[in-house]
């Protein structure tokens, strides 16, 4: 009964996520914490799923390496382009500049 109350908080959590990420993204440092919120609570429900059918051990390791690389991964492109633009506003980025 407790993995049920836990599956509906981290249902929850990961749709109050996309709502965040829907109404901050001005910054994208906003936007990326709303991205990592939405995957930790994706970890939630695929680890508690993964529990009941005995996959937990490998597949939970496995997803929290990839929510660590994806983690990195965005905070180097934040980085990146806070030196190349000189800011992180979501709306001065284009895909048209090289």
């Amino acid at each position: 009964m407790s993995t049920f109350y836990l599956s509906l908080v981290s249902s929850v959590g990961f749709f109050m996520a996309l709502v965040a990420l829907s109404l901050q993204y001005k910054h994208l440092l906003s936007v990326l914490l709303s991205l990592e919120a939405a995957t930790m609570n994706l970890f939630i429900l695929m680890f508690i799923t993964l529990n009941n059918i005995s996959f937990s051990g490998e597949m939970s390791l496995i997803l929290i390496t990839l929510g660590a690389c994806e983690a990195s991964l965005g905070l180097a492109i934040l980085v990146s382009m806070i030196r190349v633009q000189g800011n992180d506003y979501v709306s001065s980025f284009s895909s048209q500049k090289c």
